[in-house]
């Protein structure tokens, strides 16, 4: 063999070496991710993934239930926060996937809506009405919720399956009685369009939004899951401790006035922890809710779902 054939072999070997080691995390995401949305804004999370040798790929999605649908399909490796019904559906189209971190509890983050000079004062008076809401998200086990605590069933009502754009476009031009929706969507509909809370989560559902990862990606790849956990807990806290700063800088993101980004702000947790199973205690009467309405194909055992656990500090 010539000294350039070994020369070119050897360069050809380095080539395949590193296409071997480079790895890319592909990360579903939504409007409402709002860590996510800093972490890609300032591109912190890419450089925290540099030295690993891994680049990250965003996909966007219009709500929880279609990102996790990517995940099942490994069109993306990780999901970014979705609500805490989303992975009752997963799990029941048989999704191989675990939790990764959760945010903690935010109730008063979503809400049903009316609009301001709608008759209704309580959930009660949605009887017979036509309600917009996402399937699947949290807000659909909210609406469950707020109706039994009425004494109605999800029948009682006229569904609306929409998006949140949708949602809120159908509530101002009167073609839904009510709307339920999540921050930033819900504070925005508020400052924006005078839509007045029927009734918030408050009593009726925890609304922890979770990030979960494909079985397979977890598994491989527990340093990049490691990496991403510590930026999200981190950006989390920052979000809290520079409440002004943190909504001017999504506001210019989500074109939304800083006021507005404040109050949605104000009403999440943004405290990222690792996923328990004392900590799931809900989700199993979010799944047999789910599955009392004819909404699920089949029973899920929430408790069946693997977690990922993060390195200790």
């Amino acid at each position: 063999m010539s000294g350039l054939v070994r020369v070119l072999v050897s360069a050809l070997l380095i080539l395949v070496a590193a296409a071997a080691e480079a790895r890319t995390l592909r990360l579903g995401y939504q409007r409402s991710s709002t860590l996510i949305a800093l972490l890609r804004e300032d591109g912190s999370l890419e450089k925290a993934l540099q030295p690993l040798g891994v680049t990250v790929s965003w996909h966007e999605f219009t709500s929880g239930l279609p990102i996790m649908e990517a995940l099942n399909l490994g069109q993306i490796d990780v999901s970014a926060d979705v609500a805490d019904t989303v992975p009752v559906f997963a799990q029941a189209a048989q999704a191989q996937i675990v939790y990764v971190a959760e945010e903690a509890a935010s109730p008063a983050a979503q809400a049903i809506l009316v609009a301001g000079n709608s008759p209704a004062r309580s959930v009660a008076d949605l009887k017979g009405k036509r309600v917009a809401v996402t399937k699947g998200a949290g807000s659909h086990y909210l609406l469950l919720a707020a109706l039994a605590a009425e004494g109605l069933s999800f029948k009682g009502i006229s569904p609306a399956y929409l998006t949140p754009a949708d949602g809120r476009a159908a509530l101002a031009s009167g073609g839904v009685e009510a709307w339920v929706a999540w921050d930033p969507f819900l504070s925005a509909a508020q400052a924006q369009g005078g839509a007045r809370i029927l009734r918030d989560g408050t009593g009726l559902s925890l609304y922890k939004r979770y990030y979960f990862a494909s079985e397979s990606f977890a598994a491989k790849n527990p340093d990049v899951l490691a990496i991403l956990f510590a930026r999200l807990r981190d950006t989390g806290a920052w979000v809290k401790a520079r409440p002004d700063e943190a909504a001017a800088r999504l506001a210019a993101l989500w074109r939304l006035d800083p006021a507005v980004v404040r109050q949605a702000n104000d009403r999440r947790s943004y405290t990222v922890e690792p996923v328990t199973r004392a900590g799931l205690a809900e989700q199993q009467r979010i799944a047999d809710a789910f599955l009392a309405e004819g909404l699920l194909p089949r029973a899920v055992d929430t408790a069946a779902l693997g977690i990922w656990e993060p390195p200790t500090r």
